[in-house]
């Protein structure tokens, strides 16, 4: 495993880190004893960063990464998310910060997630939706800075709106968060245009999330695969939307030689072949992902000239259903 500066922190975290989303809720039936064992293993693989949310079953992707932790012995840098309020996922334009993140309610679930992850402080607090306006509205900041003088959270950032990466320019030129979370993937490459240079620029932590197109690209998908009962998917791709996206994906095996032995391992060393990302976080449920998805981060990576070719073959498009 290989690690890089988390943004002007100074601490490194590991290029792999775990996504914790299906550990909680909306990808099927849950399996709490493979959901351990997968963190326990990401442990020895040399993962050093985690990513949850208070909304990933509610507290209980948390609670689980409170016992991984325990168990093993280990410490990682924990990042966490602050539901909006209002419970819409995405951020809804015209819609005020002060209804969706006051600083009160932030404070509260903060604490919250403190609890559930059985800790004093959480290593990064962020956002779970954004919207450009909020920069100057609301009481937010107040918050986030309580939080940090307090000792609560040590660093402080924002989940950005999916498929909306611009969002948050104004934002990470501001100056007010640590990290941002993107959507960064083979299909939507659009972050790599305006908003990891900027990044890079003003040592903002990027963490990139649905390296995998919610398994679109992770090879294990085809036009017959059929989603289990509570796996949100069943949307995502519906209709045609699944045959299309897989035989997009196979335009990509050129990217699959060695050392690369998957689809899954070339979009995820794709992720990290910025300079700006900070880690990539994989969804991740079992021994078997955490195994295949950790060995990416030491092997070599692409030439310029199949770089150029990904990058002909970007697919910008947004499937996810509003809540």
């Amino acid at each position: 495993m290989r690690y890089r500066t988390f943004g002007r922190s100074g601490l490194p975290v590991s290029e792999i880190g775990h996504g914790t989303w299906a550990m909680g809720t909306m990808w099927g039936p849950r399996d709490d004893a493979s959901a351990l064992e997968a963190l326990s293993f990401g442990f020895e693989r040399g993962i050093n960063f985690i990513d949850t949310a208070w909304v990933y079953g509610n507290g209980h992707s948390e609670r689980l990464i409170a016992k991984a932790l325990k168990e093993s012995g280990e410490k990682a840098f924990i990042a966490t998310k602050c539901p909006p309020k209002n419970r819409a996922w995405p951020a809804k334009p015209g819609v005020p910060a002060q209804e969706v993140f006051p600083a009160d309610y932030l404070i509260e679930m903060t604490e919250t997630s403190l609890k559930n992850l059985e800790t004093d402080c959480v290593d990064l607090q962020q956002l779970h939706v954004w919207d450009d306006a909020w920069l100057e509205q609301g009481d937010w900041q107040e918050a986030v800075a309580k939080l940090k003088a307090q000792g609560k959270i040590r660093f402080f950032g924002v989940s950005l709106n999916d498929h909306q990466p611009d969002s948050g320019l104004r934002l990470v030129e501001s100056g007010l968060v640590d990290s941002v979370q993107v959507i960064y993937n083979l299909f939507d490459q659009t972050p790599r245009e305006r908003l990891l240079p900027l990044c890079r620029e003003k040592q903002v932590g990027v963490i990139v999330r649905v390296p995998l197109d919610e398994g679109g690209l992770s090879g294990t998908l085809t036009p017959e695969t059929r989603f289990g009962k509570g796996d949100w998917r069943v949307h995502y791709f519906k209709g045609d939307r699944l045959k299309e996206t897989c035989e997009r994906a196979k335009g990509f095996s050129f990217l699959v030689r060695p050392p690369i032995q998957s689809i899954a391992q070339a979009a995820l060393k794709f992720c990290l072949s910025d300079p700006a990302v900070s880690t990539v976080i994989p969804g991740m449920r079992s021994v078997k992902h955490v195994e295949a998805n950790t060995e990416v981060s030491d092997l070599e990576g692409f030439s310029e000239e199949e770089l150029k070719k990904a990058y002909a073959m970007a697919w910008p498009r947004n499937y996810y259903p509003s809540y």
